[in-house]
């Protein structure tokens, strides 16, 4: 998508426009959660005994309203953006190889394919500009506000409102180092702390990537006291579309669930910018990426998987739909003591 003013049909043409649509966005419904609560505790089982499945399956929903929720309409997006930081050496690949990732995504080669049909997911990729480049935020604000606003109105647009769950995945390459340079916009703390190996640079990289994250942080300091700035200063077009998926799941009681490092970044500038933005979200995984884990942490997120992977692509989330669908379908699917004719002590 170009970085024109979003489509008629979408509800911000502004920074403050999209923050008042996270503000007003619903939150979960309590009577459908004290009905799955109330389920939950007479279904043909000891108390407790599927553990973290039972906390998931009574969250997804009080998200989508009703006492016996079901999973079996995953969607998956793919977002891919450039970045014009990548000039500065901090990537093991050219820009060039997010181009013809997309191009794999589009033909069904790459692991999220995969993982989402296992899944059972719907899978799309929406490319952003990968022709233009985002500025080089060393140099100043990677984004105007026109093409933030434009990549949020992308993300919001690509939600299937009748999709049961939402993985938000990406494709970019340098954008661990956008994600760190966020983190620490957000969150302070030495670049070091942030920066990770990403798609697998060697001791020089790492260096150039934390050069880059401070000199980003000192140029564009003037800006970093408000969530959606950030975004707009530090972010890239994938990143920020992300954003706009996941808050557009907010407004249609869709459940998400995060991907890695990335995708957690995205997602805290709405956590950040709105108290609660994140509450109809999940952690998919605890990834490889250095910072992932200070960043779930700072979220209060709780991951459901921690396998190493630090592929990016939402592949991470995917996998843990598996977690999700699981506990869903034990709930709903599960006969009472009464309805097994099975005493219940």
């Amino acid at each position: 998508m170009s970085s024109l003013p979003p489509p008629s049909d979408a509800p911000f043409t502004t920074l403050s426009a999209f923050r008042a649509a996270l503000a007003h966005a619903p939150g979960p419904n309590g009577p459908a959660e004290a009905r799955a609560r109330a389920r939950n505790g007479v279904l043909t089982k000891p108390p407790g005994a599927l553990g973290r499945l039972e906390d998931l399956a009574i969250w997804v929903a009080s998200w989508q309203g009703t006492e016996t929720p079901r999973l079996d309409a995953p969607q998956v997006v793919i977002f891919a953006g450039n970045h014009g930081v990548t000039a500065r050496g901090i990537s093991a690949f050219p820009a060039e190889v997010t181009a013809q990732m997309v191009a794999n995504f589009e033909a069904g080669g790459a692991a999220i394919n995969q993982l989402s049909q296992a899944f059972g997911a719907q899978m799309t990729v929406q490319a952003l500009d990968l022709d233009r480049p985002t500025a080089d935020f060393t140099q100043g604000p990677a984004m105007t506000e026109a093409e933030v606003v434009a990549a949020l109105a992308t993300g919001w647009q690509a939600v299937d409102p009748t999709a049961h769950v939402l993985v938000a995945g990406e494709m970019g390459i340098g954008n661990t180092t956008v994600a760190a340079a966020l983190c620490a916009a957000l969150y302070g703390g030495d670049a070091e702390g942030w920066v990770g190996r990403g798609t697998g640079v060697d001791d020089a990289g790492l260096a150039r990537k934390a050069d880059a994250v401070r000199a980003a942080l000192a140029v564009n300091a003037g800006a970093l006291g408000d969530p959606l700035e950030v975004l707009r200063c530090l972010g890239g077009r994938e990143l920020a579309a992300m954003a706009g998926a996941i808050a557009r799941a907010r407004g249609e009681g869709i459940p998400v669930i995060l991907d890695g490092f990335i995708c957690c970044a995205a997602a805290a500038c709405l956590a950040e910018a709105v108290p609660g933005a994140l509450d109809h979200a999940v952690a998919g995984h605890l990834s490889a990426e250095g910072g992932h884990e200070a960043l779930l942490a700072r979220l209060d997120k709780t991951p459901l998987l921690s396998l190493g992977l630090r592929l990016g692509e939402g592949s991470g989330a995917a996998l843990a739909l598996g977690i999700l669908q699981g506990a869903v379908a034990c709930h709903s699917g599960m006969a009472t003591f009464a309805e097994a004719g099975v005493s219940d002590g």
